[in-house]
């Protein structure tokens, strides 16, 4: 199993902190996020990790190396123009079409079982899975309708106020088989503007997995400070 982690983005919206530091390097509980998530994929026995760069590249490289230290294999994709979600995946098809991968959003805490993610993902036969969790304000995420066997029959991303369908939401976590790169087109791309609605217009199968942990996002210095507290006081 290998794993794409997200870390291009800059985090407009946390500066000044991102003016000297990538977004994904940012300290929760006394280390990156990024850090978090090497973490918790060595733990469930995952060796290969492939970690796109744009913002500041040399401030996680130095930090990771090859990433002998958590007992993995680091790689890095450099992008000199930031390709988009999908599109930094496309990048590696080479690496990846040899069987199923994950995609990660680095930018994103995950509270779960991943290794409970990566079983029932595969024992689904579609192009691939999404973890999906409840949310009360969902305009600023990508929204999925569910159907027989949590199967992905409807997606918006971002959705106005009055397009509200669901309140489940992407994770930023993703199980994919290589027939995914058939829906990829080269270049910028994004998994919710462009991906997941070309998919699911092609009949392509798309599953859901239902958290049951917490995700947190680290968009805002608000969202930061609350993820901070409940790490460090266990706050609920």
């Amino acid at each position: 199993m290998k794993v794409v982690l997200l870390a291009a983005g800059k985090g407009t919206r946390l500066s000044p902190l991102t003016d000297e530091m990538p977004k994904v390097m940012i300290p929760i509980a006394g280390k990156p996020i990024l850090e978090h998530h090497v973490d918790h994929l060595a733990g469930a026995g995952i060796r290969e990790i492939f970690i796109n760069l744009h913002h500041l590249p040399e401030r996680i490289t130095s930090h990771f190396g090859d990433g002998a230290r958590w007992g993995v294999r680091i790689r890095y994709s450099f992008e000199p123009e930031i390709m988009g979600t999908a599109g930094a995946v496309k990048k590696l098809e080479a690496e990846l079409r040899g069987g199923p991968f994950l995609v990660v959003y680095g930018d994103n805490y995950l509270e779960m079982d991943l290794s409970g993610f990566i079983e029932a993902s595969a024992a689904h036969y579609g192009i691939g899975t999404v973890a999906v969790f409840e949310k009360a304000d969902v305009t600023g995420s990508g929204i999925l309708e569910l159907g027989k066997d949590d199967e992905v029959v409807r997606f918006k991303e971002k959705p106005l106020p009055g397009e509200v369908f669901s309140h489940w939401v992407s994770a930023g976590l993703f199980y994919f088989r290589p027939a995914i790169f058939d829906y990829i087109s080269s270049g910028y791309s994004d998994f919710g503007l462009d991906v997941i609605p070309s998919l699911l217009r092609k009949r392509g199968r798309l599953y859901a997995y239902r958290l049951s942990g917490g995700v947190w996002a680290i968009d805002d210095l608000n969202l930061l400070n609350e993820l901070n507290v409940h790490l460090l006081e266990g706050t609920p």
